[in-house]
Parts: C-alpha cells; sequence; structure tokens
C-alpha cells in the first residue's frame, strides 16, 4: 500500500532566510465549500463533517476544486520550474535507459523484460534453449500503453510456453483485464476477461485459467473463477466466493504444482483451501480452519505439507506433516518459535529448504540440506540492508536466486550454489552519472522510545557533505503499519539529496516486523499510537545526536505512512520544518465506519471496529482529520490519485480543506491530485521522476537551495 518516495534538505542557514512568504505569489487559495453534514455513531456521538460532499468524484464541483488545488500549488512552486527540470534531468540521467532484467530459466525458456532507450515500458521477451538464440517479444509495453494516462501490465506464460497471459490497467484502479496470445502464431486469442484483480494461475494442462475477482465497490477480492480457454468470459465457473466481508481471497499454486491454493485473509488471520488443479471436478477444502489472531500459509512438495504459522509462535514456526493426513495434531515443527528470530519465509526445493529470517531488523538467508539437515547461512557484511529470497522457478535446482540491496549498494541479483557455497554476481542495478558508493556512509543506529523501547534507525550520507553537527537537515522516512517492514533500501533518486548535503534517516517502528511479531502487534490496533510516538521519538533522537538540524527536520510517508504524517502534524507540528504526506490515509474514522468502501472490513483488526466503544474512541484519539485544530502547523504538501483504489482521494482532499480552515499559519499547504492515477501515482520509469522531482524541490525551496 505504499509508494516509496523520499527528501531531505541542506545545510542549516541563518534564522529567516527559509520563510518562504516572500518567496511566493499573493494569491487566495482555493476554499472548498462548507456542507454541514452530521454523522451519528451507534454509540451516539455526534460529530459534523463538513466536506463530506468531496466523496462524490462524479461531481463536476468536486472535479474542479481538485484541478484548482493542482492549479494553486503550480502558482505556488512555480519559481521552482527550473529546479524541478534539474532535478528531474538529474535523477533520469542515472538511469541506465537501455537495459534488461536477469533471465528467468523455466523449462527450456529464458524469460526476461528489458528497456530501450527513453522508453517509459518494458518489453516482455524470452528465448528458448540458449540466450544466444533469437529473441522473442512476447508483449511491447510501450505499444500497448499508447492512448492511456496510465498503464500497468505484466505477462504469465503457460506450462507449456505456448500461451501467454497478458495482464493489463488502464486506469490506475487495480481492475485488470487478462487476454491471451498464442506465441506460436503471435496472434492474440478471443479470450478476454475483465474486471480481475490481476492474479490468476494456470492449469498444468494449460487448458484453465484460475483468477480472482474484487467487489466493485469495496474492492475487497472475494470471488474465484475458472476460466476455459476458448470459452467466454461469462460462461467462467465461480468455484470459491469468501462471504466472510472481514476477508479478502487470492489463488496461488503449490511447489508441486499439484494444488490450487485459495487463501482467505485479513490482517490478523487467514485460511487455506486447496484443490486438484488439474481436475475440474475437485472441490476445495479448508486445510485448516480459520482462528482469529492466527494466520497460516501451506506450500507442498514430496508428498508433504508445509505449513509458516504463527499458531503458538509470534515470530512464527515452521511446520510439515504428511499429505495423506494432514490433521493440525500431526503437524510436527521443522523450525520452530524463536524469541529472537522473526521466521520471514521459505522455499522449497528437491534438495534443499531455503528459508529467510530477521533478527534485530536484518534479514539472513539459512540453506537446509534434507538429506543430512546440515546447513550454511549467506553472509551480507553491512551493517544495514535488505536481502531476501528472488524468483526461484524450479525446485530441481540447485541454485538459489536472491536480492541484495543497502543505502549504499544498487540493487543486486546473485546466485548461489547451495553445494558448494559459492555465490555469484548475476547484475548489479547501474547508476550512471559518476555514483561512486565509497563516497556514502550507512550505519545503523538505536534511538530510545518514551517507553523504553529500542527503536532502530537507519541513516545514510555522503561523507564530505554531512557532519554531525547539528547544522545539517535531515528527511525522516518511516511507514509503521500491517506488519510491513521497511528495509534499508538504495534510491538513486535520494542521490541528488545525499550529494547536497543531505542525511537521510529511516526509522524502524512499531507496527512493522522489523523487530518480529510482537513488534507488530505492539503498533497496531490499541496500541497504535505507539508508531506515531516511536517516530517523534526518532526526531528527537536526531536532534539530541546532532544528526539533524532542529529547524530543518523533514518528514515523509505515504499510504498508512501518510497516516503516521497526519498524527505527527497535529502532534508535533512544532518538530518538523515540512511534512510530505502521499497518498495518506487520515480519514480514519470515517472509511473505518464506511462498510462500503475498500479498506474497511478487512482493515477492522487492524485499526479496530467503530462498533467496539473502546476501538472507536481510540481511533477517534488520533484520527488525523478528526484531530485538525486551529493552531500553526508546518509547510505541507500532500499527494492523491483520483483513481487511488487503496485511500481515497477525497481523504487527502477533505484533510487539506479542513486544515484550510483550521490553521493560523502561513506556512505553505499544498495538494497534487494526480488526475489519471491511482495508489501508485504516474506509471512509467520516467513520469514517476517529475512527482519526485516536485517533492524534492518542495524541500530544497524551504531551506532556501535554488539548484
Amino acid at each position: 500500500m505504499k509508494k516509496i518516495t523520499t527528501f531531505i534538505s541542506l545545510f542549516a542557514i541563518i534564522a529567516g532566510c527559509n520563510k518562504p512568504e516572500n518567496k511566493y505569489p499573493s494569491v487566495a487559495a482555493p476554499v472548498a465549500a462548507i456542507k454541514k453534514y452530521e454523522i451519528t455513531s451507534q454509540h451516539g456521538d455526534k460529530r459534523v463533517d463538513n466536506y463530506f460532499w468531496l466523496r462524490n468524484r462524479e461531481d463536476t464541483a468536486v472535479v474542479n476544486y481538485l484541478k484548482a488545488e493542482n492549479k494553486y500549488l503550480d502558482t505556488m512552486m512555480a519559481h521552482t520550474k527550473a529546479l524541478q527540470a534539474k532535478l528531474f534531468a538529474e535523477m533520469k540521467g542515472r538511469i541506465k535507459e537501455k537495459d534488461e532484467s536477469v533471465p528467468v530459466k523455466i523449462d527450456d525458456y529464458f524469460y526476461y523484460t528489458r528497456f530501450e532507450d527513453g522508453a517509459e515500458y518494458p518489453i516482455y521477451c524470452r528465448k528458448q534453449g540458449s540466450l544466444d538464440s533469437i529473441e522473442e517479444v512476447i508483449a511491447n509495453g510501450n505499444d500497448m500503453s499508447k492512448g492511456h494516462g496510465y498503464f500497468s501490465m505484466f505477462t504469465d506464460a503457460s506450462p507449456d510456453h505456448q500461451l501467454a497471459a497478458i495482464v493489463r490497467d488502464t486506469v490506475g484502479r487495480r481492475f485488470y483485464t487478462i487476454t491471451i496470445k498464442d506465441l506460436k502464431t503471435g496472434k492474440m486469442l478471443a479470450d478476454q476477461i475483465g474486471g480481475t484483480t490481476g492474479n490468476m494461475e494456470w492449469s498444468n494442462d494449460n487448458k484453465y485459467i484460475y483468477y480472482s475477482t474484487q467487489d466493485p465497490n469495496t474492492l475487497r477480492s472475494h470471488q474465484v473463477y475458472r476460466h476455459a480457454m476458448g470459452t467466454p468470459a461469462s460462461a467462467d465457473v465461480l468455484i470459491y466466493e469468501e462471504k466472510d466481508e472481514t476477508l479478502s481471497c487470492y489463488v496461488g499454486k503449490s511447489r508441486s504444482k499439484k494444488y490450487l491454493l485459495v487463501q482467505s485473509g485479513r490482517t490478523d488471520a487467514s485460511v487455506v483451501r486447496l484443490m486438484e488443479i488439474d481436475n475440474p471436478k475437485s472441490k476445495l477444502v479448508a486445510f485448516a480452519p480459520i482462528q482469529d489472531n492466527v494466520e497460516y500459509s501451506v506450500d507442498h512438495i514430496h508428498g508433504k505439507f508445509y505449513i509458516l504459522t504463527n499458531e503458538n509462535a509470534k515470530n512464527y514456526r515452521l511446520a510439515v506433516v504428511e499429505d495423506q493426513n494432514p490433521k493440525k495434531e500431526r503437524w510436527e515443527d521443522l523450525v520452530p518459535h524463536r524469541d529472537d528470530i522473526f521466521l520471514e519465509g521459505f522455499e522449497l526445493f528437491n534438495d534443499y529448504l531455503a528459508i529467510q529470517e530477521t533478527k534485530e531488523g536484518l534479514n539472513k538467508i539459512r540453506v537446509i540440506k534434507w538429506s543430512d539437515n546440515s546447513e550454511k547461512t549467506i553472509d551480507f557484511g553491512e551493517p544495514a540492508y535488505v536481502a531476501g529470497i528472488a524468483s526461484n522457478p524450479d525446485p530441481k535446482s540447485g541454485l538459489l536466486r536472491y536480492y541484495y540491496q543497502s543505502m549504499t549498494t544498487p540493487p543486486s541479483q546473485y546466485d548461489y550454489n547451495m553445494v558448494s557455497a559459492e555465490k555469484k554476481l548475476l547484475k548489479e542495478q547501474a547508476v550512471l552519472g559518476g555514483f561512486d558508493r565509497n563516497n556514502y556512509q550507512t550505519e545503523r543506529l538505536w534511538a530510545t522510545a518514551r517507553d523504553g523501547v529500542k527503536v532502530p534507525v537507519s541513516i545514510v550520507y555522503r561523507k564530505d557533505k554531512f557532519k554531525k553537527d547539528g547544522e545539517h537537515p535531515c528527511f525522516q522516512y518511516a511507514y509503521g503499519s500491517y506488519g510491513i517492514s521497511m528495509p534499508a533500501y538504495f534510491s538513486s533518486s535520494r542521490l541528488s539529496l545525499l550529494d547536497r548535503g543531505f542525511v537521510f534517516a529511516l526509522a524502524h517502528i512499531r507496527g512493522g516486523q522489523e523487530m518480529g511479531g510482537k513488534w507488530y502487534e505492539d503498533g497496531k490496533m490499541l496500541k497504535k499510537k505507539n508508531t506515531f510516538n516511536d517516530f517523534i521519538d526518532v526526531s528527537e533522537f536526531l536532534i539530541k545526536e546532532k544528526l539533524a538540524a532542529k529547524d530543518q527536520l523533514f518528514a515523509n510517508g505515504g499510504s498508512a505512512g501518510g497516516l503516521l504524517m497526519g498524527a505527527i502534524t497535529n502532534m508535533r507540528p512544532d518538530l518538523y520544518e515540512g511534512i510530505i504526506a502521499d497518498v495518506p490515509f487520515v480519514d480514519v474514522m470515517n472509511t473505518m465506519e464506511d462498510e462500503t468502501i475498500p479498506l474497511t472490513t478487512s482493515e477492522w483488526k487492524e485499526w479496530g471496529n467503530p462498533n467496539v466503544k473502546e476501538e472507536y474512541d481510540y481511533m477517534m484519539s488520533y484520527s488525523p482529520y478528526d484531530n485538525v485544530e486551529k493552531k500553526a502547523y508546518p509547510h505541507l504538501l500532500v499527494t492523491t490519485g483520483l483513481h487511488d483504489s487503496q485511500v481515497q482521494y477525497w481523504e487527502p482532499a477533505k484533510w487539506v480543506a479542513k486544515l484550510r480552515a483550521h490553521k493560523t499559519d502561513k506556512n505553505l499547504l499544498l495538494l497534487k491530485t494526480n488526475m489519471e492515477a491511482g495508489h501508485g501515482g504516474a506509471s512509467g520509469r520516467f513520469e514517476s521522476l517529475k512527482e519526485e522531482a516536485l517533492m524534492y524541490a518542495f524541500v530544497f525551496d524551504l531551506v532556501g537551495l535554488k539548484e
């Protein structure tokens, strides 16, 4: 749910020169009409929402308001156009335009994507037998994107490699259409399946496609269909419907390719149903019943099921059971629960088991040999990094493909020989423009939160541009929700900040799972405020340790991380010079009370159920929109997409409208709505850089940087 974008700022400058009042045109900001709308909760609590009317995207007045905000932003940021153009050229100049991915071998074919000079979208290709063979183009994203303001696609070849599903979204609302290409003739077949989630699986005999669809209003993925090749989509057979409105369901295939897996889940619980994938008459059977606060997933190979679960194991455990009698009482722990190590995932091979784990927020990969239980661990050697198991489609292989990057090392892919323990670098993403990793330093720090908990912080800076003297600006980023860990990732765009003397700080706050399952539990539901407090306490730590100038601290987060931005904006507006909230989830109470819109019923175990008084009161106490007050706020840049399917555009729009009516300061308040995109912002590898350039320019301008 998150579009990752990061920013920072420059040297501390003399008091007053970063105040924007004299730099910006004296034009009136848009004012949204006040239309009183009273809401009464089932607990009898009454509140007035003056901007409820902004929910109607079909209303001309709503569209005009959003356009007026865009025009206001363009006017207020007009003096930074040259800076934005320079930043865009700088960031684009680091990208190797003619590039291709590391090929993935499946049977006798090598599949890969490549980019051409100046092209926004990938070309999907393959070669048979050898990488020296003639290239076959499966689909050209640049051709297919023509005429669309937004475009997203991927391809999936059939098991016999004779057909390819081409899956496209041309709106940004994550409704995908599946079409089929005959790879022998190059022609498109008549099969066309619209309104899918994009989640699909081929049957092994190439005769069927299984796919999931979502409710058109709530966007909950709730149905699984079977499509027979050569028949109209109207004849597709519904094989499962998830009627529990707190659950969403998706399809997958077991490692053995024997079973179709349908997993239903919410943020605290899941259930897996399975059936023989090549037997259309077989029925889905629940592997184990759903239980509150119990999550599990299942895979299968060599006549055994492997179960990853947090039942009686906050940090998860891996169990195994014979497939002839998989009852829960017969499960045996293969990797038991450990208090200090979080078990993230695993990959099954014929001869090996690969395990991905996290200890104190850092990944490691272990490889265990089935025959003698001997094991090896892949070493990574940097203080802060991210590594994990990549695509490994062939269980017969003796090679494990994994990915690696850090704040100073570009994204890389390796093959690890599970027999000899040798690792081979296949590709490190090229960074043009004179990048030298030796110019940069990354560190792992620990901040103490107000309740005594140690919170890890990853920082990166350019050695010759930054000093720990409290005189440099800092940009702090975090997410902190859904148990999603934020890794110490590389960003070539971020170099534009570091090269100008900025330090970037990534706060691994509670709500993620960097420090294990308890880290997540302590940052959700009735403990959600730990997420906000951790971020604020990290900010104060950075200032205290002279890693950030106290008047040059900027914050950024998106989606659920945008909720974090909204909360800290209300809680400590004095602490930040500027805040960038990307597609922010800020209208918490109205969203959680409305079961007809996306991310509601399935999210009750993440945020709270408004029908429960204690949970209602707790959410009301921090909901950013409901807690806007008449006071001074920092400079704010807020972004959204008109077609956002995850966080509806009206949440940030309403928040900005209410802030305008209440703020007592003269600081910037800007709203940018992408009228052609959804949750992820602009599509295309270069167009998205323009959004980053705008946000970088917003921060640079606040610290007086003109180039």
